[in-house]
């Protein structure tokens, strides 16, 4: 189930004009094989996500608080097309949020 979000979110991401140019040379597979594991790892199933930390990731880039914000609302509608329970949803939101922080870059 956490992979098929992910594939719907990676293809909101890919068609969300507002910061679909900040993916343009991501290596795909590599991303999508990160977000399920960390996913997976952070709502406790027995996944080990073994990618860098969210500062290392994307220090430098410059990321808005507008382009964090489009991104969770590509996590949310891959969320809701696969019906998602409320709960569980606000679950991962909530352990994911704290990521922000070392994401954006610029308020």
């Amino acid at each position: 189930a956490i992979t098929a979000v992910v594939d719907q979110f990676v293809a909101n991401v890919a068609g969300d004009n507002r910061i679909n140019q900040r993916f343009a040379t991501t290596d795909i597979p590599k991303l999508k094989k990160h977000l399920v594991d960390q996913i997976c790892s952070a709502s406790g199933g027995p996944c080990t996500y073994t990618g860098r930390d969210m500062k290392t990731t994307h220090a430098g880039m410059k990321i808005t608080s507008g382009d964090f914000n489009a991104l969770v609302e590509d996590l949310v509608a891959a969320l809701d097309k696969f019906n998602v329970p409320e709960r569980e949803k606000k679950e991962l939101l909530g352990l994911l949020g704290p990521m922000k922080k070392d994401i954006v870059e610029v308020p």
